[in-house]
């Protein structure tokens, strides 16, 4: 478990590579999409 260990965290960063242990890129949600959802919409007057 160490810079030679291709499954720890301190080995990808050794590496340079990404896995399960050192993710890459995280999944972003819309956020205007979600917060238009969410909000009600303005009643007609």
């Amino acid at each position: 478990m160490g810079k030679g260990d291709r499954r720890s965290k301190r080995g990808k960063i050794w590496r340079g590579s990404h896995g399960k242990t050192r993710p890459w890129k995280k999944k972003k949600k819309n956020r205007k999409q979600s917060e238009a959802s969410s909000r009600p919409a303005p009643a007609a007057p």
